[in-house]
């Protein structure tokens, strides 16, 4: 028997340095605000080489020494797809930081995160990026609303 589902598989990248973290002010008017940089697996893409492109086309960056730190995921309202964010940070990187059109690129101290406007559902995926008891952020559709919870 096989078991399947269409699934969309994306990427996000905590890059830090003794206690910065590299963020984007994301432009997208559906997902706008502070967060990491991030962005889609292409086909026949590794899940590494996909989140080393993302960062470098939206940061100016080549990262390495990667760790796979958790996931995002959630199941679409309607049950047509399930959305995997691969959760990976790294405190290597060379190249010179420079914005996309995905938005600005800039370094923030961490304990100051809560003075900008975060992207909706940032301070739970970070929680994840930030303890090693959490490895998910889960999502679920239930009751006319979304429900949230760090596993």
């Amino acid at each position: 028997m096989v078991r399947g589902e269409l699934t969309i598989i994306t990427n996000m990248c905590m890059v830090h340095d003794e206690g910065m973290i590299l963020v984007q002010d994301r432009l997208d008017p559906n997902w706008p605000g502070i967060t990491f940089p991030c962005g889609h697996v292409e086909t026949k893409e590794s899940f590494v080489d996909s989140i080393i492109r993302e960062v470098f086309e939206e940061t100016g960056l080549t990262i390495s020494n990667l760790k796979l730190c958790g996931i995002k995921q959630w199941t679409q309202k309607e049950g047509k797809y399930r959305y995997v964010v691969l959760f990976y940070k790294t405190n290597s990187f060379i190249g010179e930081l420079k914005s996309s059109v995905e938005g600005k690129v800039f370094w923030i101290n961490r304990k100051d995160i809560d003075n900008y406007v975060l992207a909706k559902g940032f301070k739970s995926m970070l929680e994840v990026f930030e303890n090693d008891n959490l490895s998910e952020n889960y999502y679920w559709y239930e009751s006319n609303e979304w429900h949230c919870q760090n596993k």
